[in-house]
């Protein structure tokens, strides 16, 4: 994936507190920069609808998706409850149920 190794070579060379940094002193580049160049790069890609939130969003799925850490994940993302994460994140009631149907404690033991 030659995007993932230019983002992941880019994060690494940031000599800044921030991931994109301002070209105005040692600040952060405000939301509506943030905004302009995250639209960009989606209309770049093709993709439709993208905010500042797009990446969080994505972030929190993502995460829950490889932890199932609904609780840390809340922490993250400083909500007051796990059913406020979930429906933000976009799980919901139908897949939560999904995953329970295929659950069994007996899947990885070999007795």
């Amino acid at each position: 994936m030659e995007v993932k190794r230019k983002v992941y070579e880019y994060a690494q060379n940031v000599q800044s507190p921030y991931l994109f940094p301002s070209r105005k002193g040692e600040r952060p580049i405000t939301p509506t920069q943030a905004y302009r160049q995250l639209n960009k790069a989606a209309e770049f890609a093709g993709v439709e609808h993208v905010g500042n939130h797009t990446l969080r969003k994505t972030f929190g799925y993502w995460f829950y998706k490889a932890t199932k850490d609904i609780a840390m994940l809340q922490r993250i993302l400083h909500h007051s409850h796990p059913s406020v994460t979930l429906r933000y994140i976009g799980i919901t009631e139908e897949e939560t149920n999904n995953v329970l149907k295929h659950f069994s404690v007996f899947v990885h033991n070999q007795y």
